[in-house]
């Protein structure tokens, strides 16, 4: 079997391949064989019918598709063997099969083309000395009041306002009732879907329900009945209220304030595993550092990747990033049903292609980051070593005793981050990261970045307004 190979652009090789007249005969008499042997026909004895027969009924037409599309799969595979080519993903022919199928003959040599894609060739440009700025995400200690004070508003005890009607931070317990502000001349305003409840509970805070509302019911005492106007932002869930001027009828039945515990230790032990207030304190201090740290972290390794891409030169092969786009796809899958969302509803043939294609800039971003760290690692002679793979692999085992890994695939897996994070570490000691104040490098999102972003969680939507989501926004 001869073999000639082309280079081709998008990191494919195209095989020209010419199979000798005995092979393209020899697979055609196995396959006349193979029906012989399977088909049944009345009269005939299974594995008995005469050759003619055989002919007349299938016709020459299917058994010699049969032996084409055997004669191609398998010399292809024999190709790849012989030229020791890796290809990723399955060929492609470059000639329509209908048109090989018409030119076969069985009594001829056989000449093909089909093009297969395989490992990108990586060239990086000078990405030693790099220099970058990253935000440097710095510690707070207001971090630790903020939560020492939602774990008191949480434990708080509620007691009944006397003499004083509702204010910030109140809790309330109304019955409310939702109606468009506007309607058709003649028409009475309809009433907000969902946007009605009874003996529904609420903590007077400006974050809570549609802006205006929890304002409304400021001064308001138990028994009073007030009419509160407002509208719904411009990018609200619902297209049906989105923008729309709607007003709510508000019963204020019960009020209530809470009573915060004392911030002491009996506070600290009834919260907490710590005996003290000031350990408590210092494990919260600790925890907010590293989550800190670990932000900074982040943002160097954002910054160097983000380099990479534009110091990198590669054709990236079209199975590569269809893989990736399979992956984010399926990331984005489980973060949605873990929020509860039917991924059926949202995953169907129709939106499928839509989003494949918003997929696609950073599936190949990430492919390009991935081929530029491995590319370095090699030119460097990076490597990890198995005693680090083996500790790491024990750390995840132990992290997640019930997880059910594939040994091979967790220790591939472990094996490729450690040798990131050791190439990232290494570009960061060659190079310059400048840290900035965090906020100073992230870019305000455009209209159009912030609508592409939240069409997936519109798409999962529904149309209904219940009490739940009128609460959320």
């Amino acid at each position: 079997m001869k073999v000639t190979q082309e280079k081709l652009p998008a990191s494919q090789i195209g095989l020209e391949i010419e199979i000798p007249s005995e092979k393209s005969k020899q697979a055609y008499e196995q396959v006349i064989k193979q029906f012989a042997r399977d088909i049944n026909i009345p009269g005939f004895r299974k594995g008995k019918v005469p050759r003619n027969i055989l002919l007349q009924r299938l016709g020459q037409t299917r058994l010699k598709a049969t032996a084409l599309e055997n004669l191609i799969n398998d010399s292809l595979q024999k190709a790849l063997e012989q030229e020791k080519i890796q290809a990723i993903g399955s060929f492609e022919l470059r000639t329509e099969f209908e048109e090989l199928l018409e030119k076969f003959d069985p009594e001829q040599p056989l000449t093909f083309s089909a093009k297969v894609d395989v490992q990108p060739e990586v060239k990086m440009n000078q990405y030693t000395g790099l220099q970058l700025q990253a935000e440097e995400a710095k510690y707070d200690e207001a971090q630790v009041d903020e939560v020492l004070a939602k774990y008191r508003s949480d434990k708080a005890t509620l007691i009944p306002v006397e003499g004083r009607p509702a204010q910030l931070g109140d809790v309330a317990l109304v019955d409310f009732a939702g109606r468009f502000a506007e309607a058709p001349e003649g028409e009475t305003p309809a009433e907000i879907p969902g946007g009605d409840a009874e003996d529904f509970q609420v903590e007077l805070s400006a974050d809570q329900f549609v802006p205006g509302f929890v304002e409304g019911m400021i001064g308001m005492n138990p028994g009073e009945t007030r009419e509160v106007s407002l509208q719904f932002p411009d990018e609200y869930s619902s297209e049906e209220l989105a923008g729309k001027p709607a007003v709510f009828t508000i019963t204020l039945k019960e009020l209530k304030e809470k009573e915060l515990p004392e911030l002491d230790d009996d506070f600290a032990q009834e919260i907490s595993e710590f005996e003290t207030l000031a350990e408590l304190r210092e494990s919260l201090e600790t925890r907010f550092k590293a989550d800190q740290e670990n932000k900074t972290s982040a943002n160097k390794e954002k910054a160097i990747s983000a380099a990479l891409v534009q110091l990198i030169e590669v054709e990236i092969p079209e199975t590569m990033v269809d893989r990736e786009i399979d992956y984010l796809l399926n990331q984005q899958a489980v973060q949605l049903k873990n929020y509860g969302i039917d991924i059926n509803q949202l995953f169907t043939e129709e939106n499928m292609a839509p989003m494949r294609e918003r997929s696609r800039p950073e599936a190949i971003e990430r492919l390009k980051q991935t081929l530029a760290l491995a590319e370095i690692a090699k030119l460097e002679s990076l490597s990890v070593e198995p005693a680090e793979v083996a500790a790491e692999v024990a750390k995840v085992r132990k992290q997640f005793p019930k997880g059910d890994f594939d040994p091979q695939r967790l220790q591939e897996f472990v094996a490729e981050d450690l040798l990131k994070q050791k190439t990232l570490k290494w570009l960061e000691e060659k190079g310059t990261i400048e840290l900035v104040p965090e906020g100073s490098l992230t870019p305000e999102e455009t209209e159009a970045e912030a609508e592409a972003d939240s069409e997936i969680s519109e798409e999962a939507a529904t149309s209904v307004v219940d009490v739940e989501v009128v609460g959320q926004e």
